[in-house]
């Protein structure tokens, strides 16, 4: 039997320690601030990175270099037969599609998934890989499986402020100008490989009903066939710091008893674009093999 290694990127929001305790290897996500490089969790922090944000610093997203990615699965080859790779969702990023392209040269010995997920969605995904390798799952076995279950997961997101979907484009100034003086909180889906608007409400706590009343009619539609939390995953994300997403916490953890609720800050990469102070909440299916 193959020996395979499970690798992600830092967007599943798995630090380098978690991946050391959980056995999974982690490519840390270049960013630019002020045109200087830097590495998450290696050479920033989640308090270096919103200060930067805080200071309106030029901070910019990028893929990881093709260099930095081969050398990562060289190195994991040195003692495994396989890689299965799972990077951030093809539809935020393009790295996935690079990953791909390099893994043609690893024919049989590296596989990238593309299920397009992002955050604790990804994360779920390198737990379910890790499971599947240690029941003897081949790495081919394991891709198919993720990309075909790609659409077991919703997430739910509301902004803080609409400053940073204004600054990416996705909010123009004139809308941004009118929502922050109407209260508005833009709620955010992603499903599949798309960042969508999804609906709008006045002030926080009509924007965390939104999601949550979201969240539970999902369940009974899309995700009708789960019994509970046997079948099904609730998760939060935030960005930020974890206190004051706390109150966020136990809202979800409220609304649905008897679900244990993961929280993760959200990948940098992602709160880039919407700043601090989002919160999230995703579902996604339990994958039984």
């Amino acid at each position: 039997m193959s020996k395979i290694a499970i690798a992600t990127d830092s967007n599943s929001g798995i630090t380098q320690a978690q991946g050391r305790e959980l056995g999974v290897f982690v490519l840390p996500m270049p960013f630019y601030i002020n045109d200087e490089l830097f590495l998450e969790d290696i050479t920033l922090t989640q308090e270096q990175f919103y200060q930067r944000l805080a200071e309106d610093a030029d901070v910019k997203t990028t893929q990881p270099a093709p260099g930095d990615v081969v050398e990562l699965w060289d190195k994991i080859l040195a003692d495994y037969d396989q890689v299965v790779y799972i990077p951030m969702s093809s539809g935020l990023s393009s790295s996935c599609e690079t990953a791909q392209m390099l893994a043609q040269d690893y024919e049989g010995k590296v596989f990238v998934v593309n299920n397009q997920h992002i955050s604790v969605t990804q994360r779920r995904s390198v737990l379910d890989a890790k499971k599947l390798a240690e029941a003897g799952w081949s790495a081919g076995q394991i891709r198919d499986t993720l990309e075909a279950t790609k659409f077991d997961s919703d997430i739910y997101i509301t902004v803080d402020t609409l400053k940073y979907l204004k600054k990416g484009g996705r909010c123009t100034p004139a809308a941004a100008a009118i929502g922050t003086v109407l209260g508005i909180k833009p709620v955010l889906r992603i499903k599949g490989d798309k960042l969508d608007s999804f609906a709008k409400a006045r002030g926080w706590k009509a924007a965390k009903k939104t999601m949550l009343d979201t969240a539970h009619k999902v369940m009974e539609t899309d995700f009708a066939d789960c019994g509970g939390p046997e079948d099904l995953y609730i998760d939060v994300a935030y960005t930020g710091s974890l206190e004051d997403a706390r109150e966020w916490i136990e809202e979800v953890e409220a609304s649905f008893p008897g679900f244990p609720i993961h929280a993760d800050p959200l990948s940098l990469s992602v709160a880039c674009h919407i700043g601090p102070g989002a919160l999230a909440v995703t579902l996604t299916k339990v994958l039984k093999p």
